[in-house]
């Protein structure tokens, strides 16, 4: 399906009238704190998951959608609003905030989330093995990778002395990030200054900030915001010629430098078979939080050349994906 189509799928779903829906079969809904433009892949990946336990959104599953566009304050009203529709499953996706609110919302209806950040110390589940209650899903451990990237980054620019990171404050886990972020930079023994961005402004505020302290490299560090912005955020690097690490293959495809992180797409599929198994009666409290096997480290060559990087050979005998 291709991405516009998808999306206009995804918008039609969001105003059918709940009674037309409903003969369709079984309900669910999949709340994002982000927006729908920026999951066109992950949710594709999604409905695969569903459908190979056997559930087709528009045949035999009606989805709500529900997106906070970036707005976590919202999330709460758009939880509400999935439990006024009944639906059997709640899918939060976006990061921690979206299943912290799940969770505080409702101790019945199971939910399925993705979460970046350690769902144990978020407080979601009791254990991973074990989650208990009403709620597990997939640990994507993108927050956990800060200091891998960084140590790759190093090893792609060696004479960086100065490395920027850009973090989002708001997110949960943000303060677990800036603390390995040190740790590494003073075992790597770079200089890095951290700055904050919350919105698009405090972005190209950051950006502008990193190119006038001279910065040699950028790693935006592991946060759905940031994903949701990734086409802001490539265009900022190559206006300011800033190579930059992200934790994604989606910001190398859209230009981006170099990423290393899970398949957001496989991760996603998971969470739809999860899904479709509690759907078939399983409990959330007896289905494993998941995390992901495989990690993906994948460089742009075009970009690359455009900066006047020459990527280290053993770096690129290590990349999985190799962007022309």
């Amino acid at each position: 399906m291709r991405r516009r189509e998808f999306l206009s799928v995804v918008g039609a779903a969001a105003v059918w009238p709940f009674a037309v829906r409903a003969q369709q079969g079984r309900i669910i809904g999949f709340l994002s704190s982000v927006s729908p433009s920026s999951a066109a892949r992950p949710v594709a990946a999604f409905q695969q998951g569903l459908q190979e336990e056997g559930f087709v959104s528009g045949q035999n599953l009606a989805i709500e959608y529900r997106w906070a566009e970036g707005h976590t304050d919202r999330l709460p009203d758009l939880v509400a609003y999935l439990l006024r529709q009944q639906v059997e499953v709640i899918v939060a996706t976006g990061g921690g905030t979206s299943a912290l609110a799940a969770k505080t919302a409702t101790s019945s209806v199971p939910i399925i989330f993705s979460s970046a950040t350690d769902p144990v110390g978020l407080g979601l589940v009791s254990s991973l093995n074990r989650p208990g209650g009403n709620i597990t899903g997939v640990y994507v451990m993108t927050n956990a990778l800060e200091a891998k990237r960084l140590g790759l980054l190093s090893e792609l620019i060696s004479n960086a002395s100065t490395i920027g990171v850009l973090i989002n404050p708001d997110t949960p886990g943000a303060e677990r990030q800036r603390l390995e972020l040190r740790s590494a930079a003073t075992t790597l023994k770079r200089y890095v200054p951290i700055l904050p961005a919350r919105d698009e402004r405090e972005i190209e505020t950051a950006m502008a900030n990193f190119a006038r302290l001279r910065t040699n490299a950028l790693l935006v560090a592991a946060d759905p915001f940031f994903f949701a912005h990734r086409e802001l955020l490539v265009t900022l690097a190559a206006r300011f010629a800033i190579p930059a690490m992200y934790e994604f293959r989606e910001y190398v495809v859209g230009g981006g430098l170099i990423s290393y992180g899970i398949s957001l797409v496989d991760a996603y599929r998971q969470i739809g078979r999860y899904t479709g198994r509690i759907l078939k009666g399983e409990k959330a409290a007896d289905l494993p939080v998941m995390q992901p096997t495989t990690f993906e480290l994948v460089i742009n060559l075009k970009t690359a050349r455009t900066l006047g990087l020459a990527v280290p050979p053993t770096l690129l005998a290590r990349a999985d994906e190799v962007i022309e």
